[in-house]
């Protein structure tokens, strides 16, 4: 992770984040143990707790703790009562910032059960996901949300990437490990054509997949037609599927009338943010049996005797079943969010409680360091043509 390599250079000179407090609740795997080394580097008090219960690595969560002094709270296949129990052990820390991958932290927060107190500590924080953002940002609308959050996610250098590409990568990968797949010759449904579905849609056509898209907003169906997927609804989609995988960050995406309209044998996967875009609840209601296939794969047996192959619980496959995105994708999201932190500590006193973008310098800087650890150049323009762009009289 060069980027964020040199940005720990530069904090552990600096110290830019002294004094500060940091609540992560994010997936805890060894890319996540390089951005708190580099949260400690500059001088933050950070502790860390799981974004999700299947995606802890053991491993990296004793190393932090042990050789690094970084508190961890999370334990891989932590059931819920547990899961939650490490969020509130991470905000016992009485944060300044939360850094959260789904809202986690700032949902526990503003919720009826917390400690007024320690909302009260909050200065500020960062949101990694999709999922997140939607969430944060309707806070924001109804007027309930009571710090600022920048929103790294919608950073140019994480969405374009981390989401297209690692998403893209990571997902099939963690398909193929668990189930042995081959993708080439299968019919895969893409529910979802976001910068996640479209990844994965066409990771899976390069592989040789026979891809259906599914959406629901005209706009982005139309860019998977132009791009050259068939589109269907979901009903009709489900009927020719050998492999469904969900990424729309919505509830119940895969319900009782898609399990019984299935063919027998079909895969299901999950690679949205929370393990509800598949009705699990329906699917075990139409069952009569459930048994274990293989590791991280779960097989229904419907009433009429139809088979169906569930990953990972329904949970984020790429991390149930993997290890989550390359180290090189997630070296650009973590270096927006250690650069956030910096700008939060610059400019606490200047923000409002809404969601903010990342600012244009931060992720200019991102792809400017990214290009550099890829040994890449590229030209800058001319007088001339800075010139040209910004007058409006050239060109006649």
């Amino acid at each position: 992770m060069p980027v964020l390599d040199s940005i720990r250079e530069r904090f552990q000179n600096e110290r830019p984040l002294d004094g500060l407090r940091v609540a992560a609740c994010l997936h805890v795997t060894t890319e996540t143990a390089n951005l708190m080394k580099t949260l400690k580097a500059g001088g933050a008090e950070a502790v860390v707790c799981a974004s999700n219960p299947l995606s802890t690595q053991d491993d990296v969560a004793a190393s932090l703790v042990v050789d690094e002094k970084i508190g961890v709270f999370a334990i891989n296949g932590e059931d819920t009562e547990t899961y939650y129990k490490h969020i509130d052990a991470a905000l016992d820390m009485q944060p300044t910032i939360t850094m959260d991958d789904g809202a986690d932290l700032v949902s526990r927060l503003h919720s009826e059960e917390a400690n007024p107190a320690l909302l009260e500590q909050v200065v500020a924080g960062t949101e990694e996901t999709t999922t997140g953002v939607i969430r944060l940002k309707s806070m924001a609308t109804e007027g309930v949300l009571k710090y600022p959050i920048i929103a790294v996610n919608d950073a140019r250098t994480k969405h374009f990437f981390d989401n297209r590409y690692g998403t893209g990568q990571s997902t099939l990968d963690g398909i193929i490990r668990a189930t042995n797949l081959l993708i080439a010759g299968t019919t895969v449904v893409v529910a979802g054509y976001g910068w996640c579905g479209r990844g994965v849609a066409n990771r899976a056509r390069g592989l040789g997949a026979n891809v259906i898209v599914t959406e629901v907003i005209p706009l982005k169906a139309l860019e998977a037609v132009m791009d050259g997927f068939r589109v269907l609804p979901m009903q009709k989609a489900v009927q020719e599927a050998g492999l469904v995988i969900t990424l729309t960050g919505d509830i119940h995406v895969l319900r009782q009338e898609h399990f019984k309209a299935m063919k027998d044998g079909a895969i299901i996967a999950n690679s949205g943010h929370f393990n509800v875009e598949i009705d699990i609840p329906a699917l075990e209601k139409l069952s009569v049996d459930k048994g274990k296939a293989r590791p991280y794969v779960e097989v229904y047996t419907l009433g009429d005797g139809k088979k169906l192959y569930l990953i990972g619980e329904g949970r984020l496959v790429n991390l149930a079943a993997a290890e989550g995105h390359p180290a090189s994708v997630m070296d650009m999201s973590f270096a927006n969010q250690a650069l956030c932190l910096e700008y939060i500590a610059q400019n606490r006193d200047n923000l409002e409680n809404r969601v903010y973008d990342v600012p244009e310098s931060i992720d200019e800087t991102v792809a400017q360091l990214k290009l550099e650890a890829f040994g890449i150049e590229i030209d800058t323009l001319t007088a001339e043509q800075e010139k040209y762009l910004n007058s409006w009289e050239m060109g006649t």
